[in-house]
């Protein structure tokens, strides 16, 4: 074999073990159960996956924060119809101004931007943000992104799908979501070299 094809082949490995090694830590973290995060401004729950609104709902009764986002709810859906249809608990004493709904969001980076405007509407410095540990990392980036300068602390729930990690449809979700999660990074990376060119 020449050297070039010894070295491509060397190159093609390298970048396989540096992706399994990324995808295992990215499985490992996003199995971790997130344990409750301290005070913060305000708090922003993803919709799309089970137990995210709950969550966040306690977090608030709780007082880690005094104000939430719930963005990327369906348009027909205010607080008290989304609240019947999920059988959610509004904390009682909860102002009306206190939980806000976002309905232009269909993908996370639509969540970005949604909760970019309503942060930077409320002066918000710090959010925790409630999503699934399988979404957290592209979450974080994208949200993190759209808000330079604040603070996100993650606070993660553990949908049924993560019960079973080992199973093929558990692991294929994690694939894909590390993939995207990649994709972001990648994309970020590419976009502040060329704003320094």
């Amino acid at each position: 074999m020449s050297r070039p094809l010894r070295l491509a082949a060397g190159l093609v490995l390298l970048t396989g073990l540096a992706l399994g090694a990324g995808f295992a830590w990215f499985a490992h973290d996003a199995l971790q159960p997130s344990g409750l995060p301290g005070q913060a401004d305000g708090i922003v729950a993803l919709t799309g996956g089970s137990g995210r609104i709950e969550l966040a709902l306690s977090l608030l009764e709780g007082g880690h924060a005094h104000r939430l986002l719930i963005s990327g709810v369906r348009p027909s859906l205010d607080l008290n119809r989304l609240a019947r249809a999920s059988r959610l608990h509004i904390p009682e004493g909860t102002a009306p101004a206190a939980i806000a709904i976002g309905h232009d969001a269909t993908t996370t980076s639509g969540n970005a931007a949604e909760t970019a405007s309503w942060a930077r509407a409320n002066d918000l410095h710090s959010l925790i943000v409630v999503t699934a540990g399988y979404h957290m990392r592209r979450a974080l980036a994208e949200i993190g992104a759209a808000l330079p300068g604040v603070r996100l602390m993650p606070c993660s729930v553990q949908p049924p799908a993560l019960l079973r990690p080992f199973s093929p449809g558990t692991l294929r979700l994690l694939l894909v979501e590390y993939l995207k999660w990649l994709a972001v990074e990648i994309g970020q990376a590419v976009g502040a070299l060329r704003t320094l060119a």
